[in-house]
């Protein structure tokens, strides 16, 4: 048997189906760049903000100590408040010299600091530029200033400190310089390291090749188009080796081969806070706390960082 069937079709109109919101693109807005992105999640981010406040306070604590405390840190030491308690105009107390605690710890901030930064910006330029020369040009350069640094990577720091500093020219000359140069020695290949790896993972991009395709020379195309793009990781490290090299810039003065006694620094006064721990902890207290607060701040600070430029961690 047959039948006839009819189909009917049906077509909604178009102005029926908006398109949802979902489907919109916006594309008048230009996209953001790493730095821009990295912006916008670092100051939402209550540790980054944190953090940078710190730090913000600690260098105007270093460059201007007149501002937060008028008592001289020398010419107020009087043998007569020894380990004396906090009094009207020194709230935390003397040390065993009778010096005034809080005014050590205020003015002992800029050596600390003069350190860190002085060291940070050495490691930078002699670590960057190894680190980006290996990394780029690759064969012997990769191989002789790969093997250099493993010599020094061979050296543990306090003990490639106390070589260094009885050389002749560095024992008779102790100061920031010597510290610096000393922690510089010891502390370049780990940033030589972070850069060459870098520089490795951007060397091969496709806009490195058509800068190259474009006439740009090997050396010209590192300097513009493949360091800028490294520097995430670059950038990382020398926020978190800052604190690194205020702690040894610290352990180095406790062990007597860092800052002549003469310098005021947060090492130097935990040094000595040896002789009356016993009988006045606060001594040794409160020198550490700064210490610790200080580097504190420069690691949340590296870790905010981090997962800000690491573009693996955003979430998508």
């Amino acid at each position: 048997m047959k039948t006839n069937r009819t189909f009917e079709h049906f077509v909604a109109p178009v102005e029926e189906t908006p398109l949802l919101a979902t489907d919109a693109v916006k594309v008048d807005d230009a996209p953001l760049s790493l730095w821009a992105d990295a912006w916008r999640k670092l100051r939402r981010r209550p540790l980054f903000i944190i953090s940078a406040v710190m730090i913000a306070l600690i260098i105007i604590v270093a460059i201007f100590p007149g501002l937060f405390t008028q008592v001289a840190p020398d010419n107020g030491c009087v043998l007569a408040n020894s380990n004396g308690a906090p009094t009207e105009g020194h709230p935390l107390g003397f040390t065993f010299q009778g010096c005034d605690i809080y005014s050590r710890i205020i003015h002992g901030t800029q050596a600390s600091l003069m350190v860190g930064v002085f060291s940070v910006i050495s490691v930078l330029i002699i670590g960057v530029t190894l680190g980006a020369l290996a990394g780029f040009f690759g064969g012997w350069v990769d191989t002789v200033i790969a093997r250099l640094g493993d010599i020094f990577f061979a050296l543990p720091i306090v003990l490639g400190a106390l070589v260094l500093t009885q050389l002749p020219l560095m024992r008779e000359n102790r100061g920031v310089g010597t510290v610096v140069l000393v922690l510089v020695v010891l502390g370049w290949p780990q940033m030589a390291r972070i850069t060459r790896g870098a520089v490795i993972e951007v060397r091969n991009a496709d806009f490195v090749t058509a800068a190259r395709s474009l006439g740009v020379s090997r050396l010209g195309s590192l300097v513009s188009h493949v360091l800028p793009n490294a520097l995430a990781p670059i950038i990382v490290l020398a926020t978190m080796e800052l604190g690194v090299f205020i702690v040894a810039e610290a352990t180095l003065s406790f062990l007597g081969i860092g800052m002549p006694g003469s310098v005021m620094s947060w090492g130097n006064d935990i040094s000595a806070a040896q002789a009356s721990i016993r009988t006045n902890p606060a001594v040794l207290l409160y020198p550490a706390t700064a210490l610790s607060i200080t580097v504190l701040s420069f690691i949340m600070l590296g870790d905010a960082l981090r997962d800000a430029l690491d573009p693996k961690s955003r979430q998508r």
